[in-house]
């Protein structure tokens, strides 16, 4: 596989290598902890924007999807992901398709799941390089658009996942109810103890009635230096999975 200027490949785990940008979005533990929460048996899944491609790859090596339609706007990370599934022999069972999500109309799935921009348009610190912009900022549909784009493609009793920002959580939820996508559970991530929460993930499914818990939170290291992963962490780390409590 031919790398380019500015890339590398970083090895993942003992599956998977990943080619990313280096002046662009890397992996990183919000697209690890959202594959993690993704539970198994699904048909076929949707990323609604895929980045490198990450995401859906993880989930495919773990056999919890057996194929994913990847949609992506802009079309060198699009290339990207197309590029990694055929790195790690996935081609045949990851699809990329270069869209808008708001124009997108696939075949329906049994499975969507999204690490969206958190960042309203024009707030914040916009970052000058373009492609960082569009995965952090709202330009590209907000996410009442992706929302919409999931329930678009979401067969009825299919399962929503989303890692989104704490701050956030009001207008994620409106825009699921809005759609018929139900809340069911929200694991608040913590960088540690005396932290507050950084990160929310969140499981839906289409058309269940209302009924929402809301896991233990979630805490990536013991210290406060950042140092030290507890032993949640590790469990994550070792089997790509949350521990059954957090998945109940």
């Amino acid at each position: 596989m031919e790398i380019f200027e500015n890339e590398r490949i970083d090895f993942v785990n003992d599956k998977l290598s990943l080619i990313q940008k280096t002046d662009g979005l890397t992996f990183g533990t919000d697209a690890l902890l959202l594959s993690a929460y993704i539970s198994g048996g699904y048909k076929r899944g949707l990323e609604i924007g895929s980045g490198s491609g990450i995401i859906s790859m993880l989930i495919l090596t773990r056999e919890r999807v057996n194929h994913v339609n990847a949609i992506e706007v802009q079309a060198d990370y699009a290339v990207l992901t197309e590029r990694n599934a055929k790195l790690n022999n996935l081609g045949d069972r990851l699809s990329v398709i270069c869209s808008d999500i708001r124009d997108y109309n696939g075949d329906e799935v049994d499975l969507v799941f999204t690490n969206p921009p958190y960042m309203k348009n024009n707030s914040g610190r916009m970052n000058l390089h373009n492609s960082k912009c569009i995965a952090r900022h709202e330009i590209k549909g907000d996410i009442f658009d992706f929302l919409a784009a999931a329930r678009k493609n979401l067969k009825f009793g299919g399962a929503f996942y989303c890692v989104y920002r704490p701050d956030r959580l009001a207008d994620l939820i409106f825009a699921m109810k809005k759609n018929e996508i139900e809340p069911k559970r929200i694991t608040a991530v913590h960088a540690n103890t005396l932290s507050e929460p950084s990160m929310l993930l969140i499981e839906g499914k289409r058309g269940a009635k209302s009924s929402l818990k809301f896991t233990k939170p979630f805490i990536i290291y013991n210290d406060e230096l950042n140092r030290d992963y507890s032993d949640e962490m590790n469990y994550v780390m070792e089997n790509g999975a949350f521990p059954a409590e957090y998945q109940k």
